[in-house]
C-alpha cells in the first residue's frame, strides 16, 4: 500500500496546465502533418541503465548496431525516400560515434538534442542541467551547429528541465503524449515555455518489440504493425492532426524492422495532403501562426 503521506502530497491539478493546442493550420496543401523523427542513442541506451554495461560487451553491442549498421542504412532509405528527419542524439553518441554523427547532418537531417549520458530526468536531480550542458557541447563541437529541439530521455520530464530548457533557448521539445497537434507549455510560475511537438506513443519502435536482451515484449510481426501505423495515420489524417514518430536505428535499423519501415514510409508519402517534415519546421509554422495570432489580438 502506499504511504498516506505520499498519496496527500499529489497537488490536485493537472500535470501539465498548459491550454489545449491551438487549431493552427498547417502549411498549403497539407491538411495533417508526420514529425518523422529517429533517436539515436547507441551505448548510451544501455549504460544508462546500468553504467557496468560498458563491461559488458554483447550488451554494449546492441548500440553498437546504429553506427556500424542501422544509421547508415535508414540514411540511405530517407535518401531513397526524398524525405528529411530530425535525429535526437545523445552527446555521448556523437563522442563515441562522430563519424554517424556527421553522416546524419552532412544528408541534410536535422540535429536534435538527447542529452549526454541518455540518464533519466528526475525531480531534484543535479545533472540535470548538466546533462544538457555536456549535450550542447558534444554536439557544437563536434557538428558545428546548436540544436533547438529536445527530447527527453527515456521520455520523462519534470519541472527543473523544463525551465533550464527554456533558459538554453531550445525552441520546442518533444516528448510528451497528451495531445495530437502542437502547443506552447506553461512553466509552474505561469511563464511560457518551449513548443511542444507531442509524440506519438504508438509510433514509438521500441514499445512493439526490440530483438534485445532484457527486454520483456513480445516481437510483434510486421503486418500487426503495419497495419496500426496504417489505421492510425489514416484517422489522424481525417482530425487533422499529426502523429510523431520515435525510431531508433538499433530497432528500425535491423532487417526485420526495416521492410515495416519502407513500407510504411512509402505509404505515408503516398498521402499527399501528409505534411512529412522535421520538428523545426513544425515549430517554425507554429510560431508563425502564434505571431500572428498575438499581433491580430
Amino acid at each position: 500500500m502506499l504511504e498516506s503521506k505520499a498519496l496527500a502530497s499529489i497537488p490536485v491539478v493537472p500535470a501539465n496546465t498548459a491550454p489545449p493546442a491551438p487549431d493552427y493550420p498547417w502549411p498549403t496543401p497539407y491538411k495533417a502533418a508526420m514529425f518523422l523523427s529517429f533517436d539515436i542513442d547507441a551505448e548510451s541506451a544501455w549504460t544508462s541503465k546500468d553504467p557496468a554495461h560498458a563491461a559488458r560487451l554483447v550488451t554494449m553491442s546492441f548500440g553498437g548496431y546504429e553506427a556500424r549498421v542501422g544509421t547508415p542504412k535508414l540514411l540511405e532509405l530517407l535518401a531513397e525516400l526524398d524525405l528529411k528527419a530530425t535525429f535526437f542524439i545523445t552527446g555521448w553518441s556523437v563522442d563515441a560515434h562522430p563519424a554517424m554523427a556527421e553522416a546524419v547532418l552532412k544528408a541534410g537531417h536535422e540535429i536534435g538534442h538527447h542529452g549526454y549520458h541518455h540518464l533519466l530526468p528526475d525531480p531534484g536531480d543535479p545533472f540535470i542541467v548538466e546533462e544538457i550542458e555536456r549535450g550542447f557541447e558534444a554536439i557544437q563541437r563536434r557538428l558545428g551547429v546548436r540544436p533547438i529541439g529536445y527530447r527527453a530521455p527515456f521520455g520523462e520530464f519534470c519541472e527543473e528541465l523544463r525551465v533550464a530548457l527554456v533558459r538554453q533557448g531550445i525552441v520546442y521539445t518533444s516528448s510528451f503524449r497528451d495531445d495530437v497537434r502542437p502547443y506552447r507549455h506553461r512553466l509552474a510560475d505561469g511563464k511560457p515555455g518551449t513548443i511542444e511537438i507531442p509524440v506519438t506513443a504508438s509510433y514509438d519502435d521500441w514499445m512493439h518489440g526490440l530483438s534485445a536482451r532484457f527486454s520483456p515484449r513480445s516481437i510483434f510481426p510486421k503486418e500487426h504493425v503495419l497495419s496500426m501505423w496504417k489505421d492510425e495515420l489514416d484517422e489522424v489524417r481525417d482530425w487533422g492532426a499529426m502523429v510523431t514518430t520515435v525510431l531508433h536505428p538499433q530497432v528500425s535499423g535491423r532487417p526485420m524492422r526495416f521492410r515495416l519501415l519502407r513500407e510504411f514510409l512509402a505509404y505515408a508519402k503516398s498521402c499527399q495532403d501528409v505534411w512529412i517534415t522535421t520538428g523545426a519546421e513544425i515549430a517554425a509554422n507554429y510560431q508563425r501562426h502564434e505571431a500572428a495570432e498575438t499581433k491580430g489580438a
